[in-house]
């Protein structure tokens, strides 16, 4: 995942239910190895088939069709996403209205409210504490709505706060361990120490930028979280009182002070980082194999990301990627739930990562690749992720969520717009999306 690409739902979301069931019917024979007394299991996957996350997908079919031949038979079907975001949500769309979803599919980690709420996913059959515990807490976290648990991921991601340990050794500066992080009050300082250094480098002390799309709110919503803030109520119904809090406003005015006080650049500059003109930079766990196979001499550390001045050990850390769940409509739930816990399970966690540098989304994966043991890099955000990962906000109108927070860090932090004007008209924009639940 070089780049991070967010599927908008509208028009899916619209539909507010299911219409009609005309799901297709397969018999055995139709497919090459489903056979008499098998039940026959539907699964769609966002990918194409030749890429190494598709052949993961395929090599997980193949092996759970292995596992239960005489019992279920599952039959993927490879539905791509395009360059805009569409094929795969198009197929989903026009799927909800016809009722000929699969029975099992994948979606982006931040959707399963937004699917849940509309009815597009049901409920997982029970898992055992056993079976729940092999996950990490935040993929089980991401895939709960309404306390019950809806999708399992078949991947984790996460972000890196990175820095030069050669420039942080010439500036004099310690870095602590995940457990103490800096504060925002703390690393601020240390930016403005690292400001003159950098200057005679030609850089800067922070690579950090404010994209376009769901990148903000995945790399900065922890800001909020670790200050004591939150971006919707725990329903995901309300954003009043929360998107645009006292403590989000703080979180902003931080943001701003960084660019106004020139720590970062306000235009991107393409690997300021990885040339030794920033001293940090945030980016995705892909950076780690980037710099080290693009940029050797970069002497390359993970520190633990920044936390509020009363951070008191919440998890705040970036999670989130794509998961598998059942269909609202397959009649075939405990079938479906074997084939969801199959999928994102421990072989085809280790496949992921061997096979497309994909995180896993369970513990034993991750004890069982050494470098998550061995490299220093790799175990720290691990370590991240087991211990301080948070899910982004559960809410079924997440893409205007996401799209809020975006603008807002643009229009405060990028055009020095006033903060607590810009939090509410993001509310006014995302309190018009979230009407039509309010009234169910």
């Amino acid at each position: 995942m070089r780049r991070i690409k967010y599927l908008l739902l509208a028009g899916l979301l619209a539909v507010g239910g299911l219409t009609g069931c005309q799901k297709k019917e397969v018999h055995p024979g139709d497919v090459k190895g489903y056979e008499e007394g098998e039940e026959y299991l539907s699964i769609w996957v966002h990918s194409i088939e030749d890429t190494p996350e598709g052949k993961v997908y395929r090599e997980s079919v193949e092996s759970f069709n292995e596992k239960y031949n005489g019992k279920y038979f599952a039959d993927i079907e490879f539905i791509p996403r395009n360059d805009s975001g569409g094929g795969y949500s198009d197929k989903i769309n026009s799927s909800v209205l016809s009722g000929d979803l699969p029975d099992v599919l994948t979606l982006d980690g931040p959707n399963v409210a937004a699917y849940a709420k509309n009815n597009i996913i049901q409920p997982l059959a029970p898992l055992t504490e056993e079976e729940r515990g092999k996950y990490l807490e935040s993929i089980i976290d991401q895939g709960t709505y309404d306390e019950k648990l809806y999708a399992l991921g078949v991947m984790e991601s996460s972000v890196g706060l990175y820095y030069n340990k050669d420039i942080l050794k010439e500036a004099g500066i310690e870095v602590p361990d995940a457990d103490h992080p800096w504060t925002t009050t703390e690393f601020m300082d240390i930016l403005e120490k690292l400001k003159p250094i950098m200057k005679e480098k030609k850089g800067y002390p922070l690579d950090m930028t404010f994209p376009v799309g769901e990148t903000s709110i995945y790399y900065y919503a922890p800001f909020i979280w670790a200050n004591g803030g939150n971006l919707v109520s725990e329903d995901g119904l309300t954003v009043e009182g929360y998107f645009n809090s006292e403590e989000n406003a703080e979180t902003m005015n931080y943001f701003r002070q960084i660019v106004e006080k020139e720590y970062m650049s306000e235009a991107p500059i393409e690997f300021l980082f990885e040339s030794g003109r920033a001293a940090f930079k945030f980016d995705g766990a892909w950076e780690v194999n980037t710099v080290y196979e693009s940029y050797p001499d970069l002497n390359l550390g993970v520190a633990p990301y920044v936390v509020g001045d009363e951070w008191n050990g919440e998890r705040y850390t970036p999670t989130g990627s794509w998961a598998f769940a059942a269909s609202a409509t397959t009649e075939k739930i405990e079938g479906a739930t074997e084939l969801v816990k199959w999928m994102s399970g421990v072989e085809s966690g280790v496949n992921m990562w061997e096979t497309a540098k994909s995180l896993p989304s369970t513990y034993e994966a991750f004890e069982q690749i050494a470098i998550f043991q061995e490299d220093e890099n790799y175990n720290a955000l691990y370590e991240q992720l087991s211990k301080y990962g948070h899910p982004r906000p559960k809410t079924p109108v997440y893409p205007q969520v996401s799209t809020s927070f975006q603008q807002l860090l643009e229009s405060v932090a990028l055009g020095g717009k006033d903060t607590q004007t810009q939090m509410d008209k993001s509310v006014e924009r995302i309190n018009a999306k979230l009407e039509r639940y309010k009234k169910k």
